[in-house]
């Protein structure tokens, strides 16, 4: 279905959410009608966005709309639980939820059992839902949007779970900003300088282009763990090694969208301040991976952010010279560090998808841990 007619059906005229690739044009034509405004509001996290519907509903009376993902329902389970349920403050939502995974489908290995377990996560919520297909036709979608809002208006929840190619939309928005640096050559100075430390890689076309660069050189993989999955928890995952594995310096690959998406990570590393710890974000303040919509990263300071959460050196680069100098100073010093690198937006047409398993990467991985290590 053409997605303004869907949006005209649903009726809603507040809209917050995580973006996401099967979504895409639901999230193109929004940001193509609000930008990012009051209407709508692209969140760092999907239980942010519920939150942020619940205060949308308290000020009007009105029903929010939240999109996302389902690998984001784990971060809606205990707002849509403890706030939004009829049975806590019975306060109604509309969610559209990307569904990955879909079963008896073809889909990336992180989100198989999250596409599973999708519609059962939705029922356990008490949240009724309606999946919505290429072939449904609107008449349909009248209906099921007609028994949500009695639904609705007793304070409970409804979802329409949306497969591929269910929506559509004949625009797409466009969203730059002026960095001129590519991921992939800052991906590949970072390579150049860790030599054998490992590298934690977030979620999302970062890993991808981290693979495919071990390939080019002909290196192995097991320098790396991919986080293919969970996104937002790279730094956690890599602060748990660094203080496990204190003769290696542990260099943590993040993105702008999931660092913004469990910031207080940064709060927890810094009150520690693991000395062998590196810790690099790529900012190109957008959510490249699942359409470029725009993070809040380009409006923030994350060094700043850093050095306030007790990072002891935070820098930002946005040249590659500028980039290896700052790789080169990490390396010397034996403290806690941020670099923030900001970088265009695009990859290559032909990137690639890691063609190990997430099981074989970890094995690998862990297997190169537990060698004595070579670090000068």
């Amino acid at each position: 279905m053409e997605v303004e007619r869907f949006l005209d059906i649903i009726g809603g005229d507040f809209y917050t959410g995580v973006p996401d690739s099967l979504l895409k044009p639901l999230c193109d034509c929004l940001y193509n009608r609000y930008g990012r405004s009051d209407r709508h509001i692209i969140a760092a996290n999907e239980g942010n966005a519920a939150a942020l519907a619940a205060g949308y509903h308290l000020a009007t009376g009105k029903v929010p709309v939240v999109y996302l993902q389902n690998s984001g329902e784990g971060n809606i389970i205990n707002p849509a639980a403890s706030l939004l349920h009829q049975q806590v403050y019975a306060i109604p939502a509309l969610f559209l939820v990307g569904w990955r995974g879909e079963p008896g489908g073809q889909d990336e290995p992180q989100h198989i059992f999250q596409g599973k377990i999708t519609l059962k996560l939705l029922e356990d919520l008490d949240i009724s839902t309606f999946v919505l297909t290429k072939e449904t036709e609107e008449e349909e979608i009248r209906r099921a949007m007609e028994g949500f809002r009695s639904l609705l208006a007793a304070g409970r929840s409804a979802a329409f779970v949306v497969k591929k190619g269910a929506l559509t939309y004949p625009g797409q928005a466009v969203w730059h900003n002026c960095h001129t640096l590519s991921r992939e050559d800052a991906i590949r100075a970072i390579v150049e300088a860790v030599g054998e430390d490992p590298i934690i890689s977030t979620t999302g076309k970062a890993s991808r282009e981290l693979f495919e660069l071990r390939e080019e050189k002909g290196q192995g993989h097991q320098y790396d763990f991919l986080t293919v999955g969970s996104m937002g928890h790279s730094s956690s995952i890599a602060l748990g090694i660094a203080l496990q594995a204190k003769d290696r310096r542990i260099w943590c690959l993040d993105g702008d969208g999931a660092a913004l998406m469990h910031m207080g990570a940064l709060a927890v590393i810094g009150s520690l301040q693991p000395p062998n710890f590196i810790h690099v974000v790529l900012n190109n303040e957008a959510h490249e991976s699942v359409g470029g919509m725009p993070t809040a990263a380009g409006c923030i300071d994350l060094p700043g952010v850093a050095r306030a959460c007790g990072y002891l050196d935070a820098v930002s680069v946005t040249e590659l010279q500028d980039l290896r100098n700052a790789l080169d100073q990490a390396k010397k010093q034996h403290r806690l560090t941020f670099l923030e690198v900001k970088c265009a937006l695009g990859s290559r047409n032909n990137l690639g998808r890691p063609t190990s398993s997430p099981l074989e990467n970890k094995q690998a991985f862990m297997r190169f841990l537990s060698l004595p290590s070579t670090r000068p």
